[in-house]
C-alpha cells in the first residue's frame, strides 16, 4: 500500500498523498453529484492547499470554498475560475473584499450585518455589484466536537435566525448587493445523516417563510461536514457520498431552477493523506514502553487541539509476524499533549520503523507550525 522504497531517501516527517485515491474520490463525488440537477460541489481550501493536491481537484472540476484572501489568490493562481470561487469568513478584511470583488468571484457568504455593509460600500467604490448569501445558524446540533461545532444559534459564525429578517430586508435594499441565496454551515465531522435531514427541515422553514416576503433565491448552499472514518481507513477509503447526496435530494424542498451548493473539504482529501515519521527511540519507562517519533504536535496538531485519534501503522513491521506490544506514541515536542495514542497495540517496534499516521490529508499539513523551530514537513504525491 505504502512505497516504502521511495521513502526511504526522504527527510521525515513527511506528507505522503496517494494520488490514485484522491482521483477516484473525486470521481464518486462528480458521478453522485450529478445525479441530482442543482448540485454543486466546491473543495473547502482550508483541509488543504499543497499544489498538486490543488490542481488535480481543479481538474475533476470543482469549484472553491474559501476563508481567506490568501485562499482566494490561491486559488485563482493554481486556475480555478472565479466563477466557481466562495468566499466566507467572519473577519474578511478591505483588502480581501476587494481582491474578491476584483476577481468577480460566485458570491460572497456573509456572516453579519456590519460585514455586508462593508462589502456594499467597497463594491459601490468600484461601482461594482456583490453577490451575497446570507449565512444563517439555523440551531441545528451537530453534536460533534465544541470546536467544530458552527451552527447553534449564538455564534462567532453566521446570523440567528432572529436577526435574519432585518438582515434580508436590509440586504436586498443595498443597490450594490445581489441578494443571491442562504448559506449554512452545522459543523464538522459528522458520520450520521440525521443533523443533515434536520437542516433540511429547518431550510425548508426558512424558505416558506421568506418567500412569503417576496424574496426568491437562487441558491441554497449546505456548507459541508461530512466526517471520515478515522479508526479503520482501509475499510471505508471514500465516505458515503451517496447517501450524503441523496439525504438532501429527499428532505430539502428546492425551488424549481434553485441551486443546491456543498463545501465538502475532510471528506475529499482525509483519507489519501499520512504522515510519515520516523521512530527516534523505544523508550521503556517503569510501567509504559513509549515509541518516540520524529513528527509532533507542531507536524499534526488534531490529537492535540481537537483529542483525535489517528490510526498508527508500522509500515516497516514484518507483515507475516505476530508479534505486538503496547505503546504510547508520543512527538519530540515540549509539551504534555505532543501525543499521537496511549495504549496502542503495535507489532514490536525498534529504532528507525517508519511509521504513517492515517488519515491526514486534512487539516494536517496545512495546519502545521514551526513551533520549537521545526521545519514545515514537506510533501510527496505519489
Amino acid at each position: 500500500m505504502f512505497p516504502i522504497n521511495q521513502f526511504e531517501n526522504i527527510q521525515t516527517p513527511f506528507y505522503y498523498y496517494d494520488r490514485q485515491l484522491l482521483q477516484q474520490t473525486l470521481d464518486v463525488i462528480n458521478r453522485e453529484a450529478a445525479k441530482h440537477p442543482g448540485f454543486c460541489v466546491h473543495y473547502a481550501v482550508k483541509a488543504n492547499v499543497d499544489p498538486t493536491v490543488l490542481d488535480i481537484i481543479r481538474q475533476s472540476g470543482l469549484g472553491c470554498d474559501c476563508v481567506s484572501g490568501g485562499e482566494v489568490d490561491t486559488c485563482l493562481k493554481v486556475g480555478f475560475e472565479a466563477s466557481k470561487i466562495v468566499f466566507a469568513g467572519v473577519g474578511k478584511a478591505d483588502w480581501e473584499i476587494n481582491l474578491a470583488l476584483d476577481a468577480d468571484i460566485l458570491c460572497f457568504n456573509v456572516e453579519s450585518l456590519p460585514e455586508l455593509e462593508v462589502i456594499s460600500q467597497l463594491a459601490a467604490a468600484k461601482g461594482r455589484t456583490a453577490r451575497v448569501a446570507i449565512r444563517v445558524n439555523p440551531n441545528v446540533d451537530a453534536h460533534t466536537h465544541k470546536y467544530i461545532t458552527t451552527g447553534l444559534s449564538e455564534n462567532k459564525f453566521g446570523i440567528s435566525m432572529e436577526m435574519l429578517d432585518d438582515v434580508l430586508a436590509k440586504a436586498s435594499a443595498m443597490p450594490n448587493i445581489e441578494l443571491v441565496g442562504l448559506h449554512f454551515h452545522i459543523g464538522s465531522q459528522l458520520l450520521e445523516l440525521q443533523p443533515f435531514e434536520m437542516l433540511c427541515n429547518r431550510i425548508n422553514e426558512l424558505q416558506d417563510k421568506i418567500e412569503a416576503k417576496g424574496i426568491r433565491l437562487k441558491s441554497i448552499n449546505v456548507g459541508g461536514g461530512l466526517g471520515c472514518d478515522y479508526e479503520d481507513p482501509d475499510k471505508n477509503p471514500i465516505p458515503d457520498f451517496a447517501s450524503y447526496f441523496d439525504c438532501y435530494a429527499r428532505h430539502l424542498q428546492l425551488r424549481p431552477g434553485q441551486e443546491l451548493h456543498f463545501e465538502l473539504g475532510r471528506s475529499v482529501v482525509c483519507q489519501m493523506g499520512s504522515l510519515i515519521t520516523r521512530v527516534l527511540y523505544v523508550k521503556h519507562g517503569i510501567n509504559k514502553k513509549f515509541v518516540i517519533l520524529d513528527a509532533g504536535m507542531s507536524d499534526l496538531i488534531r490529537p492535540a487541539l481537537y483529542q483525535a485519534h489517528h490510526r498508527l501503522d508500522n509500515i516497516s513491521a514484518d507483515a507475516a509476524s505476530q508479534q505486538t506490544d503496547t505503546y504510547d506514541v508520543v512527538g519530540p515536542i515540549c509539551e504534555s499533549s505532543d501525543c499521537f495514542g496511549t495504549d496502542e497495540q503495535l507489532p514490536v517496534t525498534k529504532r528507525g520503523d517508519l511509521f504513517a499516521i492515517r488519515s491526514a490529508g486534512a487539516y494536517g499539513q496545512i495546519m502545521a507550525s514551526q513551533y520549537n523551530c521545526r521545519r514545515i514537513p514537506s510533501s510527496l504525491v505519489l
